[in-house]
C-alpha cells in the first residue's frame, strides 16, 4: 500500500502544476487584451425605432432614414440597421424609397449598403407609372443621389418587366443604366397608370 502511495505523489505533484501551468497561461492572455474594447466589434449603444431626417441649405428635407432598430459599433465606426428606410426627395414630385432587411452606415453616413430583399420604388409622376427594382444588395451614395448594384435586379412598371445584372440609378438626372444580360417584355396596349391611381 505504501508502495502504491509512493508511485502516485509524483503523478499527481504533475498533474496540479499541469493545472497551476494553465491556469497562469490563461491570466496573462486574459490580462494582455485591451480593457478599453476598442479592438473589440461590441456595440456602444443600441436604438429602437430610430428616425433621421438630412436638410438641404434652403431647409427642405433631402432624404429620411428609418429603421426599426439601430445598433452602432464604435471599433469601424459602423451602424448596422434592421428595416432600414431611406425616402430620397430630389424630386420632390416623385420621391424614390428604398427598404431592405438590413442596411449597413459607413461611419459619416457616406455610403448606404441595402442587403437582403432590397426594394427601390419610384413614386408615379405625370404620365410615368410606380417603378419598382428589385435585388438582394445595393449600394446608395447619399449626397450624390445614387445608388448602384453589382447583383441581379429585375426592374418593374406598369408596361415593362425588365431583368439585368448590375444597375446605376441617379436621382438627380433620372437616369437609370444597366449593365449586362438585359432581357425584358414590353405590353405597348396597357397604359401608363396615373399618379395616385392603383
Amino acid at each position: 500500500m505504501g508502495e502504491r502511495l509512493t508511485t502516485w505523489i509524483p503523478v499527481t505533484l504533475i498533474g496540479i502544476l499541469a493545472a497551476f501551468t494553465f491556469w497562469l497561461d490563461r491570466a496573462v492572455q486574459l490580462t494582455g487584451r485591451d480593457p478599453t474594447g476598442a479592438s473589440r466589434h461590441d456595440p456602444d449603444y443600441i436604438v429602437d425605432n430610430i428616425a433621421a431626417v438630412r436638410m438641404g441649405e434652403a431647409g427642405q428635407a433631402r432624404y429620411t432614414l428609418s429603421a426599426v432598430k439601430m445598433v452602432h459599433y464604435p471599433d469601424d465606426d459602423t451602424t448596422l440597421l434592421t428595416k432600414p428606410r431611406f425616402v430620397s426627395y430630389s424630386s420632390a414630385s416623385a420621391p424614390v424609397t428604398i427598404t431592405a432587411s438590413q442596411g449597413v452606415v459607413s461611419g459619416k453616413g457616406e455610403h448606404v449598403y441595402f442587403q437582403d430583399d432590397v426594394r427601390v420604388t419610384r413614386a408615379a409622376q405625370g404620365e410615368q407609372s410606380e417603378l419598382v427594382v428589385r435585388t438582394s444588395f445595393l449600394h446608395v451614395i447619399p449626397d450624390d443621389n445614387i445608388a448602384r448594384t453589382d447583383r441581379p435586379v429585375t426592374i418593374t412598371d406598369d408596361a415593362t418587366a425588365v431583368t439585368a445584372v448590375g444597375l446605376e440609378l441617379n436621382n438627380d438626372t433620372r437616369v437609370l443604366r444597366l449593365f449586362s444580360n438585359v432581357r425584358g417584355t414590353y405590353a405597348p396596349g396597357k397604359a401608363p397608370r396615373r399618379e395616385g391611381k392603383r
